[in-house]
């Protein structure tokens, strides 16, 4: 009997601990929080506020492979939450049956500051990107028509539709609305820099040395705190041979040929390989490549007409400073995770 006590105690101690531990974070929903010294979003909240029904059905979407033909390839496929949503190794997207893609995955983070998508900005909305690969041959080579056919004939999500939404259909906007709920929640706002930014933190003497030449030589298109202007440049790359035009294809005009989307620096220990084709292994390469390895086009941006010459410590300290954009909490954050 005494033996009995002590387990029933021991058994009422656990439970009394468990239930008043804390809930892990990842299990908290909390509203989109624009960082106090990000930017206004360019992304419409107010048309489709973020709720957790809605949250929760986005992330469902973004990993479930039956948005693909096949069943095989999911949004998650290319945009791999440990590599800061990117295809980490591969130079280009790997879709369905492994078809090559021809440019490099792009990352999904501070999505909600983008008013425009894709390497050429041929998208303008956020609520219109998806569709983009979902259609695309080499990416997952569905049509909206069957994915809403599959989502529809699914009891599952037409109850979870309800929840978000309050309709049991699932139309092509609700979908869209969805996934957009899911993608500006991935926020990246808690690296070194950003703690320096709130005052909790001080950079080191090489991280200083680094933001100096950094904010020198860089910033005029790598504008913080995305670390993107947002803009199409041409930075010098020799042509591929898929020739691919970039932001021409989308406008037709030739002063935008070779022209690609500035990438935001955030999390780039994370992302390799480099450039709109992956061509670039690491960031030694692509500082060689601002250095030497510019091809003088006809619509060569103006500010890398000489290049970026940068001395040995300089190009030491810069790589320091860059490692200060990386946010390990956001590639680990388990709200995101599949």
């Amino acid at each position: 009997m005494r033996l009995h006590r002590k387990v029933a105690v021991l058994f009422i101690l656990v439970v009394s601990i468990v239930a008043c531990s804390k809930v892990p974070s990842f299990d908290l929903f909390t509203p989109f929080e624009r960082p106090s010294y990000f930017p206004e979003p360019g992304y419409r909240l107010e048309a489709n506020p973020v709720t957790k029904d809605g949250f929760e059905l986005g992330k469902k979407l973004f990993y479930d492979p039956s948005l693909s033909a096949d069943n095989t390839i999911s949004c998650g496929s290319c945009h791999i939450q440990t590599a800061a949503f990117t295809q980490h190794g591969h130079s280009v997207s790997h879709g369905i049956k492994d078809r090559l893609g021809t440019r490099n995955s792009q990352p999904i983070m501070n999505l909600a500051w983008n008013t425009s998508f894709l390497w050429d900005g041929g998208v303008f909305d956020l609520d219109l990107q998806p569709i983009a690969p979902i259609t695309n041959h080499l990416e997952m080579d569905n049509t909206m028509e069957e994915v809403l056919k599959k989502l529809n004939g699914n009891a599952s999500y037409r109850d979870q539709f309800r929840k978000a939404f309050g309709s049991e259909e699932i139309t092509g906007t609700l979908f869209l609305k969805a996934l957009s709920q899911f993608m500006v929640m991935c926020v990246s706002s808690n690296a070194k820099y950003d703690s320096m930014r709130r005052g909790e933190v001080s950079f080191t003497e090489a991280e200083q040395a680094g933001y100096v030449t950094f904010r020198e030589k860089c910033n005029s298109c790598h504008k913080e705190p995305l670390f993107t202007d947002h803009s199409f440049r041409n930075n010098g790359l020799s042509i591929s041979a898929v020739d691919d035009k970039g932001r021409f294809n989308i406008t037709l005009n030739e002063s935008d040929k070779y022209k690609f989307r500035v990438p935001t620096l955030r999390n780039l220990s994370f992302t390799p390989p480099y450039m709109h084709d992956g061509r670039l292994l690491d960031l030694e390469g692509v500082l060689a490549h601002y250095a030497t390895g510019i091809i003088q086009t006809p619509n060569l941006d103006e500010a890398l007409k000489l290049g970026i010459q940068l001395t040995i410590t300089e190009k030491t300290n810069l790589l320091i400073f860059l490692k200060t954009l990386d946010d390990r909490s956001f590639i680990t954050d388990k709200r995101f995770s599949e």
